[in-house]
């Protein structure tokens, strides 16, 4: 394998392990989310319980509904997250591999000349 193949391989994998990191990021803001409607719903039915909030079927359905769309959702995007960070390092791996892999070659440094 000559070095430019390398060197498009180096590339190829430097775009996959971007969009892994951008993937990652939207899990964790789907993480972020699904954590606040799971802790809206929990509130939300213990203030009916207290009977701080009247217990309307509306309130009552929406605030289970948005604790069960919340635990689904943090557990999908919790497990793409895990999913996503093992090839991210497998990619980093694999990155690694490949330079380590290159025949480098020594340039010496020569003084620059003052015009």
């Amino acid at each position: 394998m000559d070095e430019d193949d390398q060197a498009d391989d180096i590339s190829q994998l430097e775009a996959r392990i971007e969009r892994l990191a951008e993937t990652a990021e939207r899990c964790r803001k789907f993480i972020f989310a699904s954590r606040i409607a799971i802790g809206v719903g929990c509130a939300l039915l213990l203030l009916m319980v207290l009977g701080a909030v009247g217990i309307g079927a509306v309130v009552l359905l929406g605030s289970i509904a948005m604790v069960l769309g919340g635990i689904v959702s943090l557990g999908s995007n919790v497990s793409t997250l895990r999913q996503t960070n093992a090839g991210i390092h497998a990619a980093e791996a694999l990155r690694s591999e490949l330079i380590g892999g290159i025949d480098l070659k020594v340039v010496h440094d020569t003084p620059m000349k003052l015009m």
